[in-house]
């Protein structure tokens, strides 16, 4: 078992019991024990696409939390809170509720390139301690502004109190941050009540599972109909393809010369079977990862 198992991740699970789920289906499927690692930390009051890396996809988890990922989300206007979510305690209210004109007129000063300061309550480490750990305890938190992409950001859905959007973002993206400016930059002030993940890297909700078809393709043996291959996780990257003895080759960690491919990485196979995540420079061809397969 090689591979991804998407999951839609249900609200109030977190994703390492994500993972924990799926060493459970293997188990409980009489599968051999594999490594097991996530794609991305989503939120537990998060729902949507949690890519779940199985066997030697495990070494493209890192790949995956550099990717960018696309979410809906909802703000709720006219009140903040400390968590920037449902979860936390409100810190400031405000009467003004923006209209569809006023939101669609702030979105094009959020797209692109962006300053972002991330929520207090966050993994982020300040001093070898979690911001979260920090905040609860009462200690007062300040976090450095962090440089972002949001690609595209566009407006679904308003009503009287909130507004539904969908963005396309970069690695390192709080989309409750981005609630809360977009709130301020409205001349109100907001927190997020709706967080869905609709894509990660190139995964998508059409390639998701709940966690009770998860469990039922475990009690029935057959998670291998599930489980998509190890290059679904590398889709926009081309395949290199090699020769047996290339293949043999780059698996000793040489490195291939005279290769006629442009510069960039590469996903080498020999026979349809995943050799390595390689980069080409200069038609010399080195491994980023090699695959034990």
């Amino acid at each position: 078992m090689h591979g991804w198992i998407i999951l839609d991740k249900p609200l109030g699970l977190g994703s390492t019991q994500g993972v924990s789920a799926v060493k459970r289906a293997l188990r409980e499927g009489g599968y051999a024990k594999a490594k097991v690692g996530h794609g991305g930390t989503l939120d537990p009051l998060a729902t949507g696409v949690l890519p779940i890396a199985i066997g030697e996809a495990t070494k493209l988890a890192g790949r995956m939390l550099d990717s960018d990922k696309a979410y809906d989300f909802t703000v709720r206007f006219g009140s903040e809170t400390d968590t920037l979510d449902l979860e936390g305690k409100v810190i400031a209210e405000s009467d003004v509720r923006p209209t569809r004109a006023q939101v669609e007129a702030v979105l094009p000063r959020f797209t692109g390139p962006i300053e972002q300061v991330p929520p207090v309550y966050s993994a982020l480490k300040v001093d070898g301690e979690r911001a979260y750990d920090l905040a609860r305890a009462g200690t007062e938190v300040v976090l450095a502004t962090r440089s972002i992409t949001v690609h595209a950001l566009s407006l679904r859905v308003v009503t009287t109190e909130e507004a539904t959007l969908t963005a396309l973002v970069s690695k390192g993206t709080y989309i409750r941050s981005l609630a809360r400016d977009i709130a301020k930059a409205l001349g109100t002030v907001g927190h997020v009540t709706m967080l869905r993940r609709v894509k990660a890297g190139p995964f998508g909700l059409d390639q998701a599972i709940s966690l009770d078809n998860l469990a039922e393709h475990a009690k029935a043996r057959t998670l291998e109909h599930i489980l998509l291959p190890l290059r679904a996780g590398l889709d926009d990257i081309p395949a290199l393809p090699l020769t047996p003895d290339q293949a043999g080759l780059l698996r000793q960690g040489r490195v291939l010369v005279g290769i006629a491919a442009n510069d960039g990485q590469y996903f080498a196979i020999s026979d349809d079977v995943p050799v390595a995540l390689v980069e080409v420079q200069d038609r010399e061809v080195r491994v980023v990862r090699g695959f034990n397969l």
